[in-house]
């Protein structure tokens, strides 16, 4: 028979699985490991500051686990990188190299169930220049069970048809669809003369009002290549607010790389994001003479827009007169014919440029970035909708309009430590009208509520918060500046027009924040229209709502000023 262990056996038996125990449960030290610049440096795993009581050895997996881009091997081959994302309404956005060929109008979403549909060009990205697609996902592709499979751009190029078929035979295969609906990191830009970098991503502060601290976050800098994912630098994120996380930049010498966040503890979030270095026309845009933006003016309008181009003429020769002088354009998918009108616009000697923005209901993050990239260009920038009018009583006795004494008087009288000048609104209803006043929303639309509503804002830029926290109202501005609210001037916002058009509306709204018309919360909300329901469905009696004042004096300036419908020129 066995003898029973001894005590003293026991003891040291208690005091071995005491000390395995305490190993394993210890908090490992916050350290993070940075990364030599040389591309010729070997790629190391990244140990990110951890939550207490996990040991986490960060890699680059769930990056790249469902992407849908790779490089190339060498330089024939330089061509194929791409990315894809799943947006709302089954459409997919495809991103091209910068320096694919350009393609003709004939490109084609090819998916790997062997379903293809047309795709639509959008232009170029305005800060990493990679040509933008967009092609709905066919029905057929909808059923097939998920993940989804990434498309494959098939483009019609100058190059002769056997070569570009070979081009395409290199293509990587299709890899898994980034999905818009959980979190990614969708774009970055490199600013210059700060030596930051804006990395815009969803899913990282998931809740308006709740941002996680910026000690939180990692900004990622890495190379994804056919031999792997090879970390170059990963940095401690220096603001985070709503989409919007201000980065270090990488090492000067890293070169173009892809870049993402980590959260600490957890693994970096899918990323389609990329970042190179500087230049001088960072923040450029499209579709104008003057898209460079090198000389810097006092006053610049910013907007987002989708299928206005029927409104931008009255919009942009208005404000060109009473004061603005640079007009940016972020065209958020529109179909109609804003590149043409923008064109017209640019030869008639307006300063007027587009910039592709493809992401949905990321109006908040579109002017954070329009805001930083533009800063250099623009004094003071006016953030408001094309069917927002800026204007003072003190104007409508004026015989013609004035670019130095209009608009540019009401940020000139504010005492220096001013950052931002509040305008309240004026909201302005069918006014009778059953359709599109042909003579322009200011000359047909002539009555409005009584009530003044919310403000719009121009922002004097250099004052901005580094976090560039928005509400599309308004900015924060640093502890050093203040906001103002003006007395000269106001907005007339020609809100609710007629039906056909104010029906549009019910598509998608371009705010984060904000719930589309359809979806059935938040019934006394401002952001909705009283008496209107989730359906686009006119009420009765609306070509006579909302007209509670009759206020002419806008529609009789730009009579006097332009002429009726805005035919002439100002002088």
């Amino acid at each position: 028979m066995q003898s029973p262990p001894s005590p003293r056996l026991l003891l040291l038996l208690a005091l071995a699985l005491a000390a395995l125990l305490a190993f394993l449960t210890s908090t490992p030290t916050a350290a993070l490991h940075h990364y030599a610049a040389s591309s010729s440096s070997p790629a190391r795993a990244l140990l990110v500051p951890q939550q207490p009581r996990t040991q986490h050895r960060l890699t680059l997996r769930a990056v790249r686990e469902d992407a849908s881009s790779a490089t190339p091997a060498n330089d024939d081959d330089r061509y194929p990188l791409q990315d894809a994302v799943l947006l709302p309404d089954w459409e997919v956005l495809v991103l091209l190299h910068p320096a694919a060929p350009e393609s003709s109008s004939n490109a084609t979403c090819a998916f790997p169930g062997g379903a293809a549909s047309p795709a639509r060009s959008l232009g170029r990205m305005p800060a990493s220049g990679r040509q933008a697609y967009t092609c709905a996902m066919p029905r057929p592709e909808r059923r097939r069970n998920k993940p989804f499979r990434a498309p494959r751009l098939v483009t019609t190029t100058t190059a002769p048809s056997s070569q570009s078929q070979s081009q395409q035979s290199r293509w990587p295969r299709p890899e898994m669809l980034l999905r818009w609906s959980g979190r990614l990191a969708y774009d970055a830009v490199a600013l210059p003369g700060t030596g930051d970098v804006l990395v815009l991503a969803k899913g990282v502060n998931p809740r308006q009002g709740v941002n996680r601290p910026a000690s939180d976050v990692q900004c990622v800098y890495y190379r994804h290549n056919a031999t792997g994912d090879g970390v170059v630098a990963s940095l401690p994120a220096a603001t985070s607010a709503q989409q919007v996380f201000r980065c270090p930049a990488p090492p000067a010498t890293a070169g173009d790389l892809r870049v993402t966040l980590a959260v600490a503890g957890g693994e970096p979030i899918p990323s389609m994001a990329t970042y190179s270095p500087p230049t001088a026309a960072s923040g450029g845009g499209s579709s104008s003479a003057h898209n460079k933006n090198s000389k810097k003016v006092v006053m610049c309008a910013c907007t987002m827009v989708r299928d206005v181009a029927k409104f931008l003429r009255e919009w942009v020769v208005y404000h060109a007169a009473v004061g603005v002088d640079r007009f940016l354009i972020y065209d958020n998918g529109s179909q109609d014919d804003l590149e043409g009108e923008v064109r017209q616009l640019s030869a008639a000697g307006f300063d007027v440029s587009t910039h592709v923005w493809p992401w949905p209901k990321t109006q908040e993050a579109g002017f954070s970035y329009a805001a930083a990239a533009h800063r250099d260009s623009c004094e003071w920038m006016a953030f408001v909708d094309v069917d927002e009018f800026i204007f003072s009583p003190r104007w409508a006795e004026s015989s013609r309009p004035s670019k130095s004494s209009m608009l540019r008087s009401v940020v000139a009288a504010v005492e220096p430590d001013v950052g931002q000048v509040s305008l309240g609104c004026k909201d302005f209803g069918p006014s009778g009208q059953t359709k599109h006043p042909e003579e322009g929303v200011t000359q047909g639309y002539a009555c409005r509520r009584r009530a003044e509503e919310r403000h719009k804002s121009v922002v004097r830029l250099d004052a901005l918060e580094p976090s560039l926290m928005n509400s599309i109202h308004h900015f924060e501005v640093r502890p050093e500046f203040r906001w103002e609210r003006s007395r000269q001037a106001r907005v007339n916002h020609y809100k609710y027009q007629a039906w056909d058009e104010f029906k549009v509306k019910f598509r998608r709204r371009v705010s984060t924040y904000v719930a589309d018309w359809t979806d059935p919360v938040n019934h006394g909300s401002k952001d909705r229209t009283p008496g209107l329901g989730f359906e686009a469905v006119e009420p009765e009696g609306w070509a006579h709502r909302f007209c509670e004042v009759e206020d002419t004096l806008l529609r009789d300036a730009t009579r006097r000023w332009f002429g009726v419908g805005f035919t002439s020129r100002p002088s």
